[in-house]
């Protein structure tokens, strides 16, 4: 016993002398030191617009602050002049509304169809996975030029169509009713987020064992069990991260509202958070009002996001 004490007091010895130990503790501090970088970047880039979008709505910014006039303190005015403004909540649930009906169908329809690649010859699934590439590669405003032209009031296709099969659509204005207003914003948004989350679903679906639903196939499981228990347990988790991305990109969607209301939309009356922080500050000069709302904006994303992270923060531990 006593030899062996000796022996490890020698060996923790030569370590000290030979510098081994201090090496050990450089390696275990380098891969922390390595992101020290990366971390730094992101606080410049994403701390500081974060924390100046707070001061300035505590302030009353407005155009003469542009031109050089100290901004005034108001502090929490901001707040209390947008909850009681009753066309805030409008807008807000406008806006939940439109997320959450877009996140369903875009997930709906894009796991559809990686289940349905799936089972497609390779010509096919080459055919189809083409077209989403070209649709999801296609610009924003390139895009709704085409959709625009598509629901033209006296040009457009889809009134044509529909006038050809007896509807009474001749010169029908799909912007300028509300309802179908976000009709044809929802087939756009849908359309262009419908790719990702294909194509993330079929990666997912191609990692799954061909063993497990063999299996099930042999136990007698019919196809809505085999989705049930075999599918969905394995592709959880890439489903829980896509769900998640897609309320926040539904949530702040901007540019297909906004260029659709310069089609021919009613502002006021299609409004979403996206478009009724812009107005307020570039349009209204009420940059202390519309920070303050974006802020707000912030915090409702963190509220829908809340129960993905909690279910992927369980799924993480399940794992462990």
């Amino acid at each position: 016993m006593s030899s062996t004490l000796s022996d490890t007091t020698r060996d923790t010895s030569e370590e000290t002398a030979t510098g081994v130990a201090p090496r050990r503790s450089r390696a275990t501090l380098l891969p922390y030191a390595l992101l020290v970088p990366a971390v730094l970047a992101l606080a410049v880039a994403l701390g500081y617009p974060l924390v100046r979008q707070v001061v300035l709505s505590l302030q009353d910014y407005g155009l003469a602050q542009q031109f050089g006039r100290p901004p005034e303190w108001v502090g929490a005015n901001n707040y209390r002049t947008l909850v009681a403004d009753g066309y805030l909540w409008t807008v807000t649930l406008r806006s939940i509304a439109f997320c959450l009906v877009n996140a369903a169908l875009t997930m709906a329809i894009g796991v559809g169809l990686a289940l349905l690649m799936r089972h497609m010859s390779r010509g096919v699934r080459l055919l189809v996975q083409t077209g989403l590439l070209l649709a999801w590669a296609m610009p924003v405003v390139a895009s709704l030029t085409v959709w625009q032209w598509l629901f033209d009031t006296q040009y457009g296709v889809v009134n044509y169509v529909l006038t050809g099969l007896g509807l009474d659509y001749e010169g029908h204005g799909w912007l300028l009713r509300p309802l179908s207003f976000f009709f044809v914003a929802t087939v756009i948004v849908v359309w262009m987020s419908v790719p990702f989350v294909a194509f993330t679903v079929y990666a997912a679906l191609t990692q799954l064992p061909e063993e497990l639903v063999e299996a099930s196939e042999i136990d007698g499981a019919g196809p809505v069990s085999r989705f049930r228990h075999v599918v969905l347990p394995t592709i959880r988790p890439v489903l829980l991260v896509v769900g998640l991305l897609q309320i926040i990109w539904d949530l702040r969607v901007f540019s297909q509202i906004y260029i659709l209301q310069k089609a021919g939309g009613s502002a006021r009356d299609t409004n979403l958070l996206g478009t009724y922080i812009y107005r307020l500050g570039i349009g209204g000069g009420e940059f202390g009002m519309s920070a303050a709302v974006a802020i707000f904006m912030l915090a409702l994303t963190v509220v829908l996001t809340a129960p993905y992270v909690r279910a992927m923060l369980r799924q993480e531990g399940e794992a462990r």
